[in-house]
């Protein structure tokens, strides 16, 4: 049975339906005379003839009262009533005495409307003390449920929880508190009140869920387990699943990235003859575009026009990205081209995308075009669309043309931002023109912007890996001295960093910094862990890296035994490598190329080419596609054993499975073919 609504009677499923506000007069009728509306608190606001609560209200002022509490209301919500009745001068006496046959409903518009601003909710739970003190009221589950609900959307989330704990908690209060957390994005808060209220023998409403659902949307916690988790407790209180709910649920698994999932509760919505909302199947095309399923997102996208919706931006740009994803360009160019036919003016990001359809699709002018068509339709280019240029020439390899784009990104009046200029040290970075990197962050300086954790993380990284450790802890330094905390990416970065270097009291200091500052180690921290031991030798602390990890609940990720099994291999312990191969696989873990590729170098370091070529047959006989590493590491392992005469046929097989040969491969059949050679002539 599912609980009580928050504030009965109402016709919709809301918890924050809005009531007319309550009209007082300024007229101060003397005492003990009840206090009578007069016309003009009737005038402010016309309220409906057959609201009941809105009759009632002709008939009383509650000026007096309210002007009453004015001088005596407190904020201290924990504070139990003090005085009783008698104890209380006449004047209040008489007051209660005046109000004693004012109906339920009508106190509770009353509080309402007081509650509906931030400035008058003390007032509101002045009210509420003062009806209880006099027993003037016995709704009080309702009174204080409408209190929570206005504290929690006044953001006062822990006065709620004070209030909420002078009555025993029901349906009502329940319901009030986990709205109260869901619409604060308190979801632990919220989903631990689910669960206590279920134990108390009540169930969460459908509102409830939504609100939950809504706040893990919202604050991009979302994922496919947390929502299947929900959608069991829902079913399994027999909640009917009312339209809202049900497009709430598509949206989750939208934005969790779950496909599949996504695309059957919306078949459930157009199941049961409900329409779904325009932003649910925009998020729909959104992931079914990521997901590079773009016939599937253009049928949802024209289901939208068929049923008699106007496609806005938003959904044109959701079709759009997927295409440029797939890097589809003339589909691009079809969207842009739609949108204008339908009368649908482009965006920012419309003409972002576009941009980067082109850029992807090398057609630089091309994207200079779209540029002077922004400027031609009046939408002004922002930082993120040069950002995107920018990339497009990084990924290129051409970063000389960075200084192009920043020169036309201030022709066209646009100031960079700290995200443009953060791309701008990546691709210095990436092509180890470090001079210009932190030429650039001197600049952000100047410009009065101030680098963040992204700044910081790339100039770091960037040092490390070209081997300036030096420079690399400087600026780690410069970051915090700057005020600006390090992030667990950080940490990573510098654990890797003096793992290199075999600083390895060093990388304690640093996992004992990070784990007072509050972060804690993820895969990426365990799998360089892992990946510096192994290296190093030290196999013993990648081993119990490996079991801390496991037993924090985290589990290990296919690059952390590659690490583990190139490690081995590096030093030719085979068996050790076939080991961590075999947990690997205990582990639920699909062995890549890389692993395999690791295992086959492992076997030839140690001369064991029959269980080298063993591994082959492993790929082969599970549908994996060997590549030109996997040759060429069989033909080192032949050399190793001078099985020169076999080296041949693993060439030709390379190339008759349609791997092409690199340099080293070559190398490698040229060093055969000369040993076979001289042993001819010998």
């Amino acid at each position: 049975m599912n609980s009580l609504p928050l504030y009965p009677p109402i016709p919709t499923r809301s918890h924050s339906t809005h009531f007319p506000s309550l009209s007082l007069t300024r007229h101060h009728h003397s005492l003990p005379s009840p206090p009578l509306a007069t016309a003009a608190s009737l005038s402010h606001d016309r309220v409906d003839q057959n609201d009941v609560a809105s009759l009632s209200n002709r008939r009383y002022d509650f000026t007096p009262l309210l002007q009453f509490i004015s001088t005596h209301e407190s904020t201290e919500f924990d504070s139990p009533c003090s005085n009783s009745p008698t104890e209380l001068e006449p004047i209040e006496l008489e007051l209660a005495e005046s109000y004693r046959a004012v109906p339920a409903p009508l106190w509770h518009t009353l509080l309402k409307s007081l509650s509906s601003e931030t400035t008058s909710i003390s007032k509101a739970y002045a009210l509420v003390t003062w009806l209880e003190k006099h027993n003037l009221c016995f709704s009080y589950e309702l009174l204080y449920s409408i209190l929570i609900h206005a504290l929690g959307r006044s953001e006062k989330l822990y006065e709620a929880f004070l209030l909420s704990q002078r009555q025993t908690l029901t349906p009502l209060t329940y319901n009030a508190l986990i709205g109260a957390c869901a619409r604060n994005d308190d979801l632990e808060k919220a989903l631990n009140l689910m669960a206590k209220m279920r134990r108390d023998g009540y169930q969460p409403d459908f509102v409830n869920y939504s609100l939950v659902i809504q706040s893990l949307t919202r604050s991009n916690k979302i994922d496919s387990t947390m929502l299947l988790k929900l959608y069991d407790e829902i079913e399994m209180d027999k909640i009917e699943l009312d339209g809202q709910l049900l497009n709430d649920i598509t949206v989750g698994f939208a934005r969790a990235g779950d496909v599949n999932r996504a695309m059957v509760f919306l078949g459930m919505i157009q199941g049961i003859g409900l329409s779904p909302k325009t932003a649910t199947l925009v998020d729909v095309i959104s992931v079914l575009g990521n997901s590079g399923r773009t016939e599937e997102a253009e049928a949802v996208f024209e289901e939208l026009k068929e049923g008699g919706l106007k496609p806005r931006t938003r959904a044109y740009n959701a079709l759009l990205k997927g295409y440029v994803k797939t890097g589809a360009l003339k589909d691009a160019e079809w969207v842009v081209s739609e949108m204008e036919s339908s009368g649908v003016l482009p965006d920012e990001h419309t003409y972002s995308l576009l941009i980067d359809a082109y850029g992807n699709a090398g057609r630089w002018e091309s994207a200079r075009i779209v540029l002077k068509e922004m400027e031609a339709n009046d939408v002004q280019p922002n930082s993120f669309v040069f950002s995107r240029i920018l990339a497009s020439y990084r990924d290129r390899g051409e970063w000389q043309r960075s200084f192009q784009v920043l020169k036309e990104m201030k022709d066209c009046g646009v100031q960079p931002d700290r995200q443009f200029y953060n791309v701008m040290i990546d691709s210095f970075g990436k092509y180890n023109c470090l001079d210009h990197a932190m030429a650039t962050l001197e600049r952000m300086k100047e410009e009065g912007i101030e680098p963040d954790t992204v700044t910081w993380n790339t100039l770091i990284d960037c040092h490390c890996k070209s081997g300036h450790h030096n420079k690399a802890e400087e600026l780690f330094d410069a970051m915090q001295e700057m005020g600006c905390l390090p992030c667990t990416t950080t940490y990573n970065i510098m654990i890797n960093s003096f793992g290199e270097q075999e600083r390895w009291d060093g990388v304690k200091n640093l996992l004992g910094k990070m784990q007072s500052q509050g972060l804690l180690p993820n895969v990426v921290t365990y799998t360089t862990l892992v990946d510096i031991y192994g290296k190093s030798g030290r196999f013993n602390d990648a081993i119990e890296c490996l079991e801390v990890m496991k037993s924090a609940g985290l589990k290990p990720s296919p690059t952390m035994y590659n690490a583990l099994i190139n490690a081995y291999a590096q030093r030719g312990l085979s068996e050790q490598a076939v080991n961590a191969f075999r947990v690997m696989r205990a582990d639920g873990l699909n062995p890549s190329n890389l692993a395999l590729n690791s295992l086959i170098n492992a076997f030839g370091e140690d001369r064991r080419d029959a269980e080298a070529f063993s591994v082959l047959q492993y790929m082969k006989e599970n549908g994996m596609k060997p590549d030109v590493v996997t040759y060429t590491t069989l033909m080192k392992a032949l050399i190793r054993v001078e099985k020169f005469n076999e080296v041949p046929a693993v060439y030709e097989e390379m190339i008759l499975s349609g791997c092409s040969p690199d340099r080293k491969a070559r190398a490698m059949l040229r060093s055969a073919l000369r040993y076979m050679k001289q042993t001819l002539r010998s």
